[in-house]
């Protein structure tokens, strides 16, 4: 069977019509523009209050800071090429091939990043919990550095079949030509960007491989580690007579919960399609599936909104640090709203005040920071 070819019904006449996927369809044009528009916007708001409060306010201090710092940022960029993904989907793609490979590529560059970095935020919380002796040597700024660049290295050269195989191109099924007499006639072309091979065994090994490696790379690896690493967490915790001790608990669990929660499904939906991908099935079937991972994957996709509530803004200091910049902001605006002279006295007391509490907090909040 061609690779390239949808699954097809039969009719009595021995005619072959393609499948129409009318519910995926369906789905794909409510959650394209509307569920992924909020995403994105969430998600860009999210990352971006993380990103700058990193580069005004908190500096990244520790080796949790670097890899919240790399995960936010693994995010941002994944929410900023989604509204080019969704259009090339439910649209054409006019935007060349340059574009178009740079576009799959860093989809795919962010998204094993962005995973394994949770990994590591995971690994850390490990080494400062379980193994406290040890941690101040394996805890060092260098090490972190040294590891988010080893990951960033790894993630794009996972990515290189996707720069290679993704390619811009005009799709024959989308040529209608009209002939009138002599004269030939077509309709002003559409290129799409998809996956596109040079013969089917090349196809057969690509669209097996590139799923299993996201499935092993960006998910199960992941999973394993955090599920150890947070397992051996929480065990410690338990054992610890500290007052945050319940608080530190629930946090983990959370955090784990949320990640299993938003992104199995889709991972098992996707084992599930790499594993029938060259069997047949009705159009009925298939088209079920292919609902159901675009539906589940617009779920793993909420992950990314997630993360700065999850991963940053529970730490209590650094939700102090996020609190002044909205004081920042309050004193900015207060200075063109009221005259200079009273504005001036008021921000410069709310500010001496405002950065007063937040130090003093910063200094005496202790949590379990994610």
């Amino acid at each position: 069977m061609d690779p390239d070819f949808n699954f097809t019904d039969y009719d009595p006449d021995g005619l072959v019509s393609p499948c129409t996927f009318s519910n995926n369809n369906s789905v794909n044009h409510v959650i394209g523009p509307y569920i992924h528009s909020i995403i994105c916007i969430l998600g860009f708001v999210g990352n971006s209050l993380v990103i700058i409060t990193y580069a005004l306010y908190k500096r990244t201090k520790s080796m949790t800071d670097v890899y919240l710092l790399n995960v936010a940022i693994a995010d941002l960029l994944f929410v900023l090429a989604l509204p080019f993904i969704v259009y090339n989907e439910l649209y054409s793609w006019p935007m060349g091939q340059v574009a178009c490979k740079l576009l799959r590529g860093s989809y795919s560059v962010n998204m094993y990043s962005g995973m394994l970095m949770l990994a590591c935020i995971s690994t850390d919380r490990y080494i400062a919990i379980v193994q406290a002796r040890r941690s101040v040597r394996l805890r060092s700024l260098s090490y972190s550095h040294l590891i988010c660049t080893s990951i960033w290295v790894f993630a794009i050269v996972l990515s290189i079949p996707t720069f290679i195989f993704y390619d811009w191109y005009q799709p024959s099924h989308s040529e209608v030509f009209k002939v009138d007499l002599e004269e030939v006639k077509s309709e002003p072309p559409e290129y799409v960007c998809e996956m596109r091979f040079g013969n089917s065994d090349t196809a057969k090994k690509i669209k097996v491989a590139l799923p299993s490696l996201q499935l092993a790379v960006g998910f199960f690896l992941p999973l394993s580690i955090m599920m150890f690493c947070y397992t051996a967490v929480i065990v410690t915790l338990m054992k610890a007579q500290t007052f945050q001790r319940h608080k530190a608990v629930k946090v983990v669990l959370v955090v784990v919960l949320v990640f299993i929660a938003c992104h199995l499904p889709y991972n098992l939906f996707l084992l599930y399609d790499t594993v029938t991908l060259f069997h047949y099935n009705s159009c009925g079937v298939v088209d079920a599936v292919q609902t159901s991972l675009t539906v589940m994957q617009t779920l793993a996709y909420l992950h990314c909104c997630l993360n700065p509530v999850l991963y940053a803004f529970v730490g209590v200091k650094f939700r102090n640090h996020f609190w002044r910049i909205f004081g920042d902001l309050w004193c900015v605006s207060k200075k063109y709203i009221t005259p200079r002279r009273f504005s001036r006295v008021t921000s410069d007391t709310y500010m001496s005040t405002f950065r007063r509490s937040v130090d003093a907090s910063s200094d005496n909040g202790t949590s379990f920071t994610m």
